[in-house]
């Protein structure tokens, strides 16, 4: 079934349209340069791209403010991006560079950028969850106006963390929005091997959080959800979870599809790969005449271009001191 744009975009401005479609395309370069790069074993953390998921990271922080908090997972890089982050900052923390976001001593996993209002990522699975509650705490008894975000795939949804932060949250009624990028695999175990309902939205209504689903892929979609609930947060009303239901292109880590490996097939893949968030909403720009094919190759070669400037700066950049190795950690 094609992604209904006509009607999930009624009420987006033309330049908003737009926006999105950079943003989608910007981490769509990026992820594939990545994954070009990986192979060459410079890069020494494992990585997890993002590539067919770009639709959310893009719709969702285009409704925050530079001072929300935004908690992310293991497959953080359209999160930190999408929120304003640094792309020279990013790649060098891949290489593990002293100019990286954290200083060359977290990787593709541990991205943090205070400034641009990522409070961190985290491998631990559900790792973000209670962090992002917390934070939410702090803007609540402070009165800052400010909401958190956190994003986690379908495999933290197996957590209790989740399950004890939507009630504290609920019950407090803290500006906080649980956001499930459900891409329907943990790692290698399929969702319906693990969950016996294919529901998530509506398993924490009993707590009194409202539950919404959409279709991750649908950017307008995505937009107009996230700017729902986000209002909402931000006015008082409390919590809310959400479900966008997308797909990742590669495997759980690295640039490999793994259909070989057998958990999933080449035809489902390929379904997915036609519901390209990127390649259908910029279809739909061209179709309304809001965007030309010249102005797609100016767009893409600019960011090719920036992408290649950040990674000669990655590359060229120094690691860290031995004398650092102790430096801006926590330990006892």
């Amino acid at each position: 079934m094609p992604i209904d744009f006509e009607s999930s975009s009624r009420d987006l401005a033309p330049e908003l349209s737009i926006g999105l479609y950079k943003t989608m395309l910007r981490i769509r370069l990026l992820q594939s340069r990545i994954r070009e790069e990986y192979p060459k074993d410079e890069i020494k953390t494992p990585v997890h791209l993002c590539v067919g998921q770009e639709a959310i990271p893009a719709g969702v922080c285009a409704n925050l403010n530079k001072e929300d908090y935004v908690l992310s997972n293991y497959r953080g890089h359209g999160h930190y991006l999408a929120k304003g982050g640094d792309l020279k900052s990013l790649l060098a923390e891949l290489y593990g560079k002293k100019a990286g976001c954290s200083r060359g001593k977290g990787g593709s996993m541990h991205l943090v950028d205070v400034d641009a209002g990522l409070l961190g990522s985290s491998s631990i699975v559900g790792g973000g969850i209670p962090v992002a509650t917390g934070a939410a705490l702090s803007a609540s008894l402070q009165e800052t106006g400010r909401v958190a975000v956190t994003f986690f795939g379908d495999g933290a949804v197996d957590e209790g963390v989740l399950y004890e932060s939507i009630n504290f949250a609920t019950l407090k009624k803290l500006p906080v929005i649980y956001i499930c990028e459900n891409n329907f695999y943990a790692v290698c175990s399929p969702q319906r091997d693990r969950q016996p309902l294919n529901n998530i939205y509506e398993r924490f209504q009993g707590c009194g959080i409202p539950g919404y689903k959409a279709d991750g892929n649908n950017v307008a979609e995505v937009y107009c959800l996230s700017k729902k609930v986000i209002e909402e947060a931000r006015n008082g009303a409390g919590p809310s979870f959400v479900e966008f239901q997308t797909y990742r292109w590669y495997g759980h880590s690295g640039g490999e599809t793994d259909a070989e490996l057998g958990y999933r097939s080449k035809e489902e893949l390929e379904d997915w790969i036609e519901k390209c968030p990127v390649k259908n909403f910029e279809q739909f720009l061209l179709g309304k005449g809001l965007i030309s094919n010249e102005d797609i190759a100016r767009i893409r070669a600019g960011f090719m271009g920036e992408i290649e400037e950040a990674v000669d700066f990655a590359k060229a950049s120094p690691f860290p001191d031995e004398k650092e190795l102790l430096d801006h950690l926590y330990y006892e």
